[in-house]
């Protein structure tokens, strides 16, 4: 490898296009947290402490993203399998010290409980992940051409990688979480170089697969079978999407009340913090919903264009580096974060089964915040690091 003298001034070599719709969009998680406690206080506590916890979790996110910056490609390669490692560790330490109330309430053991903090460790896996990911494609893709061959042996290693996650989140009862790992691996298995004879079909099987399972849903005798693979509390979210309105006191009662929210706030929103719907877990799972009712249609809209400035940003950083790993990791960050933002919003307003999936930089809570942020240091350090790579022969397009 080639490295050329970096004589980049450090403000410059800092994508302030990335840091400044995290910090709009974190903006608009604290204001969206204050009022949602003051709306729901017996969950959330008073609205102070709520967005001086919240602004503590950035604070900590912030120290992170100048960490994990700070890494170059080779040595965020090298560590690579070192994160996935820790990252599984604590995926098999939380099936023995997970939080026993919120096991009762949700059936999920995904959260550990450290007094009054709660951590989720499949939200740093998330990150750990997709470095792992881009290190097994980056060095396949370094060995092997692409043959039809070599390509199911690249899917081989690819889903060998997810299969332990995939075991331990079905023992935690996190199968919303494991919907996102899913949405990273094919995102990168669609830059990988993949044959397309192959990932069209997989891609439409997927597709044909997620439907036969809602039809399924909707039957005693498919219920029955896919009680094997699914809790009952997971066939009430698909029932309660499916039909809304069949249930608007128990099952869907979340649901409903988010689309009132939404629906109340019309075109232009009611103003600011004036909320008058109750939305239970409005703070995190539910927050679109204070979006919704405060701004409107108007307001809602406007934060989906900046999360999608944020996703082409970090393409445009993308290809300015020219190096093949970053855009595996650029890949699978943008799949997390663009999965997240579509579940969210989409099972807020209807459109998609409810699930826990955060709404990323906006909602309550730290581990997510935290996954979500390190996957914003590994985009950083693609341009604080960009001089080092450009005229970089191995990891060239």
């Amino acid at each position: 490898m080639v490295k050329v003298e970096n004589k980049t001034d450090l403000f410059d070599r800092i994508a302030w296009n990335i840091v400044i719709p995290v910090i709009l969009l974190a903006l608009v998680g604290l204001y969206s947290i204050y009022f949602a406690a003051i709306d729901d206080p017996s969950h959330m506590g008073s609205p102070i402490k709520a967005v001086v916890m919240q602004g503590l979790w950035y604070i900590i996110s912030l120290a992170i993203v100048v960490f994990v910056m700070q890494f170059d490609a080779d040595q965020l390669l090298r560590i690579a399998p070192y994160i996935y490692g820790f990252g599984i560790i604590l995926l098999i330490a939380v099936l023995f010290f997970y939080n026993r109330s919120v096991a009762g309430d949700t059936g999920a053991k995904s959260w550990f409980k450290l007094g009054p903090i709660s951590f989720q460790p499949s939200e740093v896996m998330k990150p750990a992940f997709i470095l792992m990911l881009a290190r097994v494609v980056h060095e396949h893709n370094q060995k092997f051409a692409h043959t039809i061959k070599n390509d199911w042996l690249l899917i081989g290693k690819m889903a060998g990688w997810l299969l332990p996650i995939a075991i331990l989140l079905k023992l935690q009862n996190d199968f919303g979480t494991m919907l996102v790992f899913i949405a990273i691996v094919g995102g990168v298995a669609l830059v990988s170089g993949i044959s397309w004879k192959i990932i069209a079909p997989m891609f439409a099987a997927v597709f044909v697969l997620a439907a036969v399972v809602i039809f399924m849903v909707t039957t005693p005798g498919g219920q029955a079978f896919l009680s094997h693979f699914f809790q009952a509390y997971q066939f009430k979210r698909i029932m309660s999407w499916l039909n809304p309105a069949t249930d608007t006191s128990k099952g869907a009662y979340q649901l409903w009340q988010s689309m009132q929210a939404i629906g109340s706030g019309q075109l232009f929103g009611n103003g600011f913090g004036k909320l008058s719907v109750y939305v239970p877990v409005r703070g995190s799972d539910m927050v679109y919903s204070v979006i919704g009712e405060s701004f409107g249609f108007v307001g809602s809209v406007a934060v989906i264009l900046l999360y999608l400035y944020l996703i082409i940003q970090m393409v445009k950083i993308t290809f300015d580096t020219r190096n093949a790993f970053y855009s595996y990791v650029s890949t699978g960050v943008i799949m997390m974060i663009l999965f997240h933002v579509f579940e969210n919003v989409g099972m807020s307003i209807d459109l998609l089964p409810l699930t826990g999936i955060p709404l990323p930089f906006i909602s309550q809570g730290g581990s997510a915040l935290i996954g979500n942020m390190i996957g914003i240091g590994m985009i950083l350090s693609m341009k604080f690091h960009n001089r080092d790579y450009m005229f970089s022969q191995a990891g060239d397009f």
